[in-house]
């Protein structure tokens, strides 16, 4: 079920340095479990039909964070389709606290994943399907080609989330005790570093995303202009989630599980996830395999022209390989 919109600017927000880019068709979609959630299609804008791009954005962005990217896909011939996942963006929120990061269960993002993929993508959207994920959605990518290796053609990931550095357990240890708190009634208290706080250019200098003041703007600018799209720190019950599917991911037997071409993007200087975790299952998977960019920073998108064009010359190469 989906209710469309004709007016794809009262879904979507955009600022003078971020615009809407054009031809979009937005609306909402009802998941099989009846949750609400956001979504817009671009036709492609240049370019032979290539397909289309289903693009997963990472915890906490919003659609309009990623409007140039979309604009590249486009002009490589591609149409893109993207929403927010629930409880965030523009999507229904799934606890009272409007901000607070918060899912039951990682299985939640494979339900939407799944009616996006079942209600938008099959009946609206020329294949082949390609996914690109971000971090949270790189991880939810994985899980997602273990289950249905035929939604997609090819999986190009960056950053995915596969674990999360500096933690004092594994990943199935700290699961363990995040679970542990939120059975115990905490799981709606929010936990984060200690300079947390919502996205704003004083953060800029030495933050952990990118190196690019205007893309790192492009959420804050968001944010101010329709604070509702607005995501905090993580709840403890998201992190028991979070940390339950990294820990399934990186169980031995998952590797060879994934039968989709996938190619990782992982970032020289990221400190939001675990580059070791992704040269690991980058060398063990069989039909797939990673790349480490130099100098970059967790949001690969998001990070300065010379990076960003590495990014796309791998994404190029990979999608135009020959599946042997």
């Amino acid at each position: 079920m989906n209710e469309d919109s004709a007016s794809s600017g009262s879904i979507l927000c955009e600022t003078p340095a971020n615009p809407i880019p054009d031809g979009a068709r937005a609306g909402f979609f009802l998941t099989s479990d009846k949750v609400k959630l956001r979504y817009a299609i671009w036709p492609k804008s240049a370019g032979a039909m290539k397909g289309t791009i289903c693009l997963v954005q990472g915890r906490a962005e919003p659609m309009e964070k990623y409007f140039e990217t979309i604009g590249d896909f486009r002009k490589r011939g591609f149409c893109v389709a993207i929403f927010d996942w629930r409880g965030q963006g523009g999507s229904q929120r799934l606890v009272k606290s409007q901000h607070l990061g918060y899912v039951d269960t990682f299985e939640d993002y494979w339900t939407d994943l799944k009616s996006f993929h079942a209600d938008i993508l099959l009946p609206d959207c020329p294949p082949p399907f390609y996914l690109v994920g971000h971090s949270m959605g790189g991880l939810v990518a994985l899980m997602a080609a273990v289950r249905d290796r035929l939604m997609f053609e090819r999986l190009f990931l960056t950053a995915p989330m596969l674990a999360i550095p500096g933690q004092p357990l594994s990943m199935s240890g700290m699961a363990v005790a995040a679970e542990a708190l939120s059975f115990a009634g905490f799981g709606q208290f929010a936990i984060g570093r200690a300079g947390d706080g919502p996205p704003s250019e004083t953060r800029f200098p030495g933050n952990p995303l990118t190196s690019d003041f205007r893309r790192f703007m492009y959420l804050v600018d968001a944010v101010k202009a329709r604070p509702s799209l607005l995501i905090g720190k993580p709840s403890i019950k998201w992190l028991a989630a979070a940390f339950r599917a990294m820990a399934r991911v990186a169980h031995h037997d998952f590797a060879g599980r994934v039968r989709v071409p996938v190619l990782m993007l992982a970032a020289a200087r990221d400190e939001i996830v675990s580059v070791s975790a992704i040269e690991h299952l980058g060398l063990a998977l069989r039909t797939g395999r990673h790349a480490v960019i130099a100098a970059a920073r967790h949001e690969l998108f998001m990070e300065s022209d010379a990076i960003r064009a590495q990014v796309f010359a791998a994404f190029d190469a990979f999608i135009t390989e020959k599946t042997e």
